[in-house]
């Protein structure tokens, strides 16, 4: 029995070193979190009603470069990031659709912020954990 379960490992040591293998050429992704989350006002359009939204917001790159240009301009990110939610008005933040927009909106934001100060954008993806709005 020991002999079987000798030979079940030793056969599996070249495969799950292949897999290390596969894996150290991917890139490596990891998602910054910005926290805290995004709490403000928006369509403030001078009527009774005052508007609010709190959105949880995670950053996905590749490398741990990126990871680290993205937390060294976090303070940036976020100011371009609430001056962008801040301009919503009611109907941007009401369907799915439009949270859709304002999300791809909100990573062309993003991007544009790295491109400028980094060269590259950096940034894959933008991706709402949470998103509410009243």
């Amino acid at each position: 029995m020991k002999a079987w379960i000798l030979m079940v490992m030793a056969l599996m040591l070249p495969m799950a070193a292949m897999a290390e293998e596969a894996k150290e050429g991917e890139p490596k992704v990891s998602y910054i979190s910005l926290s805290p989350p995004f709490v403000g006002n928006y369509a403030l359009d001078g009527g009774p009603k005052l508007r609010v939204y709190k959105a949880d917001v995670a950053l996905r790159v590749n490398s741990d470069a990126a990871a680290t240009a993205v937390k060294h301009h976090e303070p940036l990110i976020r100011n371009q990031l609430v001056a962008l939610f801040t301009q919503q008005n009611l109907e941007s933040m009401s369907n799915v659709e439009a949270k859709e927009k304002l999300r791809q909106e909100a990573l062309k934001q993003v991007q544009q912020v790295l491109e400028n100060e980094e060269g590259k954008p950096l940034v894959d993806d933008l991706l709402f954990n949470n998103l509410i709005v009243q």
